[in-house]
């Protein structure tokens, strides 16, 4: 089981989460990443993501990617990305969660079932089929996330518990550790560990693109 967060994505290009001053592209996070946001003023939200979605169709996947995408080669493997970007279906892996939603569906504002691929621009009078507003297919700040229970199962069931490019500071994922099994071995990929090197915790202090493939190395 790999968890994976924006750390992955930021060596392909993509920015993260957001920046030290708490803004995100200049917007308060609250402003284009909520329901209140999104009911205050529609247009703003659409086009953060539009920019987001032209962004993310640039870049490519990266080293990190692949040598995990490489990884099923030789073993079960599930990746738990709290990331809204396919990177890790391009680059390969099969099997892959996304907490926080996908940037490149869409999904209907009365129906959160009714869910649409989506790589255009995204803008208001677009409908579903019920004919009511589309919106991102995000996981907004106050909204229940969906595939937390899967996550869950999958963790609880882990031999192997890799974590990638998250500080493990964002709830809910950052409690999903919790349900591993004690003597469950972690490897744990950041160049700012927010966690110490134990028994059952080998750290690599290091990016994504370089402590990725060593870990795959040793897990092959």
């Amino acid at each position: 089981m790999v968890l994976t967060g924006a750390g992955v994505s930021a060596e392909s290009g993509i920015k993260t989460f957001r920046d030290s001053d708490g803004l995100w592209e200049g917007h308060d996070v609250m402003e284009v990443a909520s329901p209140y946001g999104f009911a205050r003023n529609p247009e703003v939200v659409l086009d953060f993501y539009n920019q987001r979605r032209r962004q993310l169709l640039k870049v490519l996947p990266n080293s990190a990617h692949k040598a995990l995408a490489e990884l099923e080669i030789h073993h079960d493997v599930t990746i738990i990305t709290q990331n809204v970007d396919d990177l890790h279906e391009r680059a390969g892996s099969t099997d892959v969660i996304h907490l926080h939603g996908e940037l490149l569906k869409v999904r209907c504002t009365s129906d959160e079932n009714l869910i649409m691929d989506w790589k255009q621009d995204l803008n208001l009078g677009d409908l579903s089929k019920n004919q009511d507003q589309l919106r991102p297919h995000i996981v907004w700040f106050g909204e229940m996330v969906p595939m937390m229970d899967v996550a869950v199962e999958v963790i609880e069931k882990a031999d192997v518990l890799v974590i990638v490019g998250t500080s493990m500071q964002v709830y809910p994922a950052a409690g999903l550790v919790q349900y591993a099994k004690e003597e469950t071995p972690i490897y744990f990929v950041d160049p700012k560990p927010t966690v110490s090197e134990t028994k059952r915790i080998k750290v690599f202090a290091e990016n994504a693109t370089t402590g990725v493939p060593k870990v795959v190395e040793l897990l092959k």
